[in-house]
């Protein structure tokens, strides 16, 4: 009857042991507030085979208020041949599942010359807006897993706070991986 008694205690202890782990999952503990950033290389830049890539960084920060805030290294990168785009700004939240969604408005811009073939008129042009929703898996301290994104894309002439006007695009599926930018001391300290 004892051995009986100490595993039932030993399954109670298990059990409220195990509660409390389950509530942190995801992003209900709050850790994953902070700066990522994630690389992606793009190709042949000239678009003209000479094999000129540039590496660039998406840079996500994810405030304690529920704001949040990317921006892509590669908006400046051709700016007046190929357009640019302002920085993404939006809010995040936790789902119940611990999963974390971060909603994100975006413009896009055209050179001029694309639009109206004129290469003496340099400047840019409003292409359209974007609002992008994200689906993170927050994997461990220093890492959130992108599983799933749409955008919502909105012409010159839609209001693109509105949740519900615009053509929503397909649902992308391509799984990418931001990683914390951890403020660290090992460049100072070196030789």
């Amino acid at each position: 009857m004892s051995t009986l008694k100490n595993v039932m205690l030993s399954l109670v202890a298990l059990v409220f042991m195990v509660i409390p782990a389950f509530a942190d999952a995801g992003c209900k503990n709050g850790k994953f507030v902070g700066s990522y950033t994630r690389p992606q290389t793009l190709n042949d830049i000239w678009g003209d085979s000479t094999g000129v890539n540039h590496t660039v960084l998406f840079q996500l920060n994810l405030q304690s208020d529920g704001t949040a805030f990317q921006y892509w290294t590669a908006f400046p990168d051709l700016m007046l041949n190929g357009g640019t785009g302002t920085p993404y700004v939006g809010s995040w939240k936790c789902r119940d599942d611990g999963k974390l969604v971060v909603t994100l408005i975006n413009a896009a811009f055209t050179s001029t010359t694309d639009t109206h073939g004129n290469p003496s008129l340099v400047d840019l042009l409003l292409l359209f807006h974007q609002r992008a929703t994200y689906l993170f898996t927050v994997t461990d301290g220093d890492t959130l897993t992108r599983t799933q994104a749409r955008a919502r894309r909105y012409s010159v002439t839609e209001d693109p706070s509105d949740p519900t006007a615009g053509t929503l695009r397909p649902l992308d599926t391509t799984v990418v991986v931001y990683k914390r930018l951890v403020a660290s001391e090992s460049d100072l300290l070196a030789p």
